[in-house]
């Protein structure tokens, strides 16, 4: 299936904010991290607008032309997280600070996925992606992350990801990603499954 891809810009930040806010209203982290319907109806939207705003910042950020689908990617150094101690870096407290400073899980859950994050070389970092409750099962996801694997591929770049859900664990499987060391129990809550992919080659 053709999709049309471009790269957002700033002007794009409210479309990015909403469907990512859309698309992981039922996703089982974002129901961890904001507890209760209305709690997260009323707050998830500031933490996609933080990351919104990291990644149209530092890193990039693809859509569809319609608007109905997104990735994040993040281009990592190699030992990006290799330097110091995941408990040393501000950004988690940052963000929570400015999402909902009384939730210490939008703090937690930066600092968990930061402490698993693979070191020594450098890859493309799949931060997220979303696609409309409405669109979900079209490929829409498969075509965007796709278009960057490919890239991966042709440059010889590994990539990494964590998957947030046993249903999108295994879509990242079927593009080539494996489980690399243990799953992350995130306290009295769900897993997330660190993933890498190796570039393939010709």
């Amino acid at each position: 299936m053709g999709v049309a891809i471009r790269t957002a810009g700033g002007g794009d930040r409210e479309l990015l904010v909403r469907l990512l806010d859309e698309a992981f209203q039922d996703d089982p982290v974002s129901g961890w991290v904001f507890p209760g319907v209305e709690y997260r109806r009323t707050t998830h939207h500031r933490l996609m607008g933080a990351f919104t705003d990291i990644v149209l910042a530092e890193g990039r950020v693809d859509v569809t032309e319609d608007g109905s689908a997104c990735a994040l990617w993040m281009s990592m150094p190699a030992d990006q997280h290799g330097d110091g101690n995941p408990a040393d870096d501000e950004g988690p407290a940052q963000v929570r600070q400015a999402v909902d400073p009384e939730n210490e899980r939008v703090e937690l859950i930066g600092r968990l996925t930061a402490g698993v994050h693979p070191t020594g070389r450098a890859h493309e970092y799949l931060w997220m992606i979303g696609v409309a409750p409405g669109r979900q099962g079209e490929g829409l996801g498969t075509a965007l992350i796709g278009s960057v694997l490919d890239r991966c591929d042709r440059e010889g770049r590994p990539a990494y990801l964590e998957a947030s859900s046993v249903r999108s664990r295994l879509l990242y499987e079927r593009l080539g990603f494996a489980p690399v060391g243990e799953p992350l129990p995130l306290p009295d809550g769900p897993h997330l499954w660190p993933m890498w992919r190796e570039p393939r080659t010709p």
